[in-house]
């Protein structure tokens, strides 16, 4: 197959880049998956399944010319760092669109296109999109919502003991999917024709508020779980107590949160204020299957919550 048909992953050793790679060589693609990763001993792996690991750093937009060549397509994973990520994922688009990279799809986040959407990832995610439009290649948004992963198994734990989960997204609903749905969304949109210049919305099936989900948890684990509202103010002096910055801080994890609490409250925010209130059936229409449920994340997950609830969990 030569060049033709080769597939680049930047953050290729993030989870969302490793399961993409997992579903990508299980169809038989390894020999076509170039992966770019700032740490190629990560993927010595990767290297041994026939996948070819090249350096590249979003920080040194001259390694990416290299990491890039010979590749047809390429799935640009949104950077972790909130407020850097525009000067990064321009990086890669540019070093794309020089390389006669074809085709570039990009895991985005659902409701950005309204600007009074106060969310602080709004900004990061839009500029990226404007900056894929402008570069003259195909391209592809894959625009996930929150992540039922990181709101049952990364907080979930954290909130069981006190059996209290305080927020400040009031009675806003919306549909967190899972993220192995988002990965699934994305190796179809890469492996089968027709996707370019589209936009997905891939949510879960249904819009829930947080008050619906902590009733899913009590009911499920058998342990007890509110939702407490409270105002942004409130929110913020939570976090401040915790110890997280208000501001990003490079690979600072607090309770194996790696975000700062501007980007969680502006968050809840747009929850709140229903901007995140966007359900379809682009999980469906991408994979041939239904989105996964929050319920199902709940019931796949209630060993570990109710050990967290007895304040049993061993350490991940």
């Amino acid at each position: 197959m030569g060049n033709q048909g080769k597939i680049v992953i930047t953050g290729a050793s993030g989870q969302y880049g490793r399961l993409a790679t997992d579903m990508l060589i299980e169809k038989g693609l390894a020999d076509r998956l170039i992966l770019i990763t700032r740490s190629p001993a990560k993927l010595a792996d990767r290297a041994a399944q026939g996948c070819d690991v090249r350096y590249g750093d979003y920080d040194k937009p001259e390694t990416l010319a290299a990491a890039v060549q010979g590749a047809e397509k390429m799935l640009l994973i949104s950077g972790t760092r909130v407020g850097a990520r525009v000067v990064q994922h321009k990086a890669a688009i540019d070093a794309a669109a020089a390389a006669g990279v074809r085709h570039i799809l990009y895991t985005s986040f659902i409701g950005i296109d309204d600007p009074t959407n106060p969310a602080e990832v709004r900004h990061d995610h839009i500029e990226t999109e404007n900056a894929m439009r402008a570069s003259g290649m195909a391209w592809t948004m894959l625009r996930d919502a929150h992540y039922a992963d990181a709101m049952i198994v990364m907080a979930g734990p954290g909130m069981m003991p006190s059996g209290k989960w305080f927020s400040n997204a009031g009675d806003g609903r919306e549909a967190m999917v899972w993220r192995d749905d988002c990965v699934a969304c994305a190796v179809a949109a890469l492996t089968t024709p027709g996707h370019e210049n589209k936009i997905y919305n891939i949510t879960g099936p249904e819009l829930q508020s947080f008050d619906e989900v902590a009733a899913l948890i009590r009911e499920i684990t058998g342990c007890p779980m509110v939702h407490v509202q409270v105002d942004d103010e409130g929110q913020y002096a939570i976090f401040d107590a915790m110890g997280i910055p208000r501001r990003p801080v490079d690979d600072q994890y607090v309770g194996g949160i790696p975000w700062n609490s501007d980007d969680m409250v502006t968050f809840a925010q747009a929850i709140r204020g229903g901007y995140l209130a966007i359900v379809s059936d682009d999980v469906e229409r991408l994979t041939g299957r239904k989105a996964r449920s929050v319920r199902e994340m709940i019931e796949a997950n209630k060993d570990m919550l109710r050990a967290a609830a007895r304040g049993e969990l061993a350490p991940a």
